[in-house]
């Protein structure tokens, strides 16, 4: 099981999620019903498929262990388990965020978030 799970914002989402405690989420998040996450090793695939369009995220880290009856792991992208939160986001519960700009190449260099999460296990 994994320890750290990942939300990855745009930088608008990211200021709405300071203004309330109770964040519903993006757009997706909202007509899915739930507050989409990845895991460190989906990170940087989540980020390049969602997230092309942007120039730079925030991503936010949270403890599994922030939630106990509201985080569902279920199947999704290629049959992998992905965690997803039934209620809206507390942004207070992060442990740590980042925002991450493109690299020339286009994708998001999550490394810092690799070694942060790896210190932390």
């Amino acid at each position: 099981m994994e320890n750290w799970i990942f939300k990855i914002l745009r930088p608008p989402e990211w200021v709405d999620s300071q203004v309330s405690s109770s964040y519903a989420g993006a757009p997706i998040d909202v007509s899915d019903g739930y507050i989409h996450f990845s895991t460190l090793d989906q990170l940087q695939e989540t980020a390049n498929r969602h997230f092309s369009a942007e120039q730079a995220v925030y991503v936010v880290a949270f403890s599994v262990t922030a939630w106990t009856h509201s985080l569902k792991w279920e199947p999704s992208r290629g049959g992998q388990l992905f965690p997803h939160l039934y209620e809206p986001l507390d942004i207070t519960l992060a442990a740590k965020n980042w925002m991450l700009e493109k690299k020339p190449d286009g994708v998001f260099d999550i490394s810092v978030v690799t070694l942060w999460a790896q210190s932390h296990d």
